[in-house]
């Protein structure tokens, strides 16, 4: 779960701003406002971790990838490659980190890393990114308890070298040579454990950093079409996938999990119930429809059908004989509850193609999704959210003034384009749900339309008032 983000000089941002990252993000704004970007970057972020090319700044996408962000100089601020894409995010360790220096037996303990970088463009080519330096920090509360990182030599053309606040790294005997260049934009390459007698530790930095990205997942704004049949081959899938495609097979592959909801106001969580139930629960809850269920065609084939009953109606059909925004929000229920425990979950538009009653009760299943237990633990999932629903944001306001959703869960952000550059603003929700700050035309000028609506009814009455006296002459 990331407490913090910041990013700056990329696509339409020369600034974020320091975001508070809360286990419900909410992102808010016009249409190109820049508001995906902030989920492009991440994304990108991952796609680069896991890029099997370890001397890749930045991995912008190929074909197959969630984005797609071409060259360096197409993704920084006003595609100026004299700009540098610069980036600190912070997030919470599972378990606190304890390091010791083999030479001094001094200790340094943590339970969250910062990570800060600066990439910028190639003096040959500004469509390459360059990595200028990274650094991270391990704290213990507010407090860095180390600080350690690699910077690009002045005036060279691919030599780094480390930099260690608060430990004192020692080399290794013997002629010196170059520390070796880092990992992508974020890792410790060997050379620099071999270069000194006390560096093993910064392969821990590595692989947390790794860990926090891949429990990274993504849900675009388009979700694939329903079918009448799917295949599964009996393969856990990683997620629903970019478009939702995954969703059954990821049903099919959880019937043996059972997930367990904390109500508001209550004490413990509800008993823990099959992971196909919870999702046909929150469908019904939605007003979506009665009954949900997925059925083996026959013990021979490996392929299902999604049956599906509605409200009113004794009748079962298949998925794609009723409502398409219930296969549009199908996977977003699906991924939420299918995600491992610490699994951040980005997701645009989920409230697509839902009425607005939907839309609201869609925001308490996010409730219950970070409230949610799995074999008596938290699961301790965040949701990091793009959407243009009213009715989303007002169901959340109502709940925080009920104390169903803590103000402190709820973090939400405007990007405000009528300031140049573009500015995100933080919404100051209160304890009674209300927005202090509320943008102007935040959701369109719905004062204005009902202004208008009113000129012209008046003006279309004394209009027809004059027709009839006219009339009656």
């Amino acid at each position: 779960m990331l407490n913090q983000l910041k990013i700056q000089n990329f696509k339409g941002w020369k600034d974020t701003g320091t975001i508070r990252m809360a286990p419900i993000s909410l992102f808010f704004g016009a249409n190109s406002s820049g508001k995906s970007s902030i989920g492009q970057f991440l994304m990108m972020l991952k796609q680069t971790v896991e890029s099997s090319d370890r001397k890749a700044v930045f991995y912008p996408g190929g074909k197959n990838s969630a984005i797609q962000l071409g060259t360096y100089q197409e993704m920084v601020f006003r595609r100026d490659p004299m700009n540098k894409v610069a980036f600190e995010y912070s997030w919470p360790l599972p378990k606190s980190l304890s390091i010791k220096d083999p030479i001094t037996k001094q200790e340094f303990e943590g339970n969250e890393l910062t990570f800060q970088a600066e990439v910028g463009s190639s003096d040959r080519n500004p469509h390459t990114p360059v990595l200028n330096y990274f650094r991270y920090e391990l704290k213990q509360g507010d407090a860095p308890n180390l600080s350690i990182g690699m910077q690009h030599k002045f005036q060279t053309k691919s030599e780094y070298e480390v930099h260690a606040e608060k430990y004192s790294l020692k080399r290794q005997r013997g002629r010196a040579w170059s520390p070796g260049t880092p990992v992508r934009f974020y890792g410790f390459p060997e050379e620099v454990v071999a270069y000194h007698q006390n560096a093993e530790f910064v392969q821990d930095l590595n692989l947390q950093h790794e860990k926090m990205f891949r429990s990274l997942s993504y849900l675009g704004p388009l979700r694939t079409k329903a079918e009448r049949l799917y295949s599964w081959t009996g393969i856990h899938p990683e997620s629903v996938g970019f478009a939702g495609e995954h969703a059954v097979a990821a049903i099919l592959a959880s019937r043996s999990r059972k997930i367990s909801l904390l109500r508001p106001g209550a004490k413990r969580a509800s008993p823990a119930k099959p992971f196909e139930e919870v999702i046909a629960s929150k469908l019904k809850e939605m007003g979506l429809i009665e009954e949900f269920r997925v059925n083996p065609i026959s013990m021979q084939r490996q392929e299902y059908e999604v049956k599906v009953r509605t409200r009113g109606s004794r009748d079962w059909v298949d998925l794609p004989d009723v409502g398409f925004g219930i296969s549009q929000v199908l996977p977003v229920l699906v991924q939420c509850f299918y995600a491992p425990a610490g699994s951040i979950i980005l997701m645009e538009q989920p409230e697509i193609h839902l009425h607005p009653s939907a839309q609201s009760a869609l925001a308490d299943v996010m409730i219950d999704v970070i409230n949610s237990k799995e074999n008596g633990l938290d699961r301790n999932i965040q949701l990091v959210i793009e959407t243009h629903s009213e009715h989303f944001l007002r169901r959340l306001q109502r709940r925080i003034a009920e104390d169903a959703v803590s103000k402190e869960k709820v973090s939400a952000y405007f990007a405000d384009i009528t300031k140049m550059p573009a500015k995100l603003e933080p919404l100051d929700i209160d304890l009674f749900g209300n927005i202090q700050n509320w943008p102007e035309y935040f959701f369109g000028d719905e004062m204005g339309d009902i202004t208008e609506q009113a000129k012209a009814a008046m003006e279309k009455r004394m209009h027809q008032n004059t027709e009839i006296s006219e009339a009656s002459e």
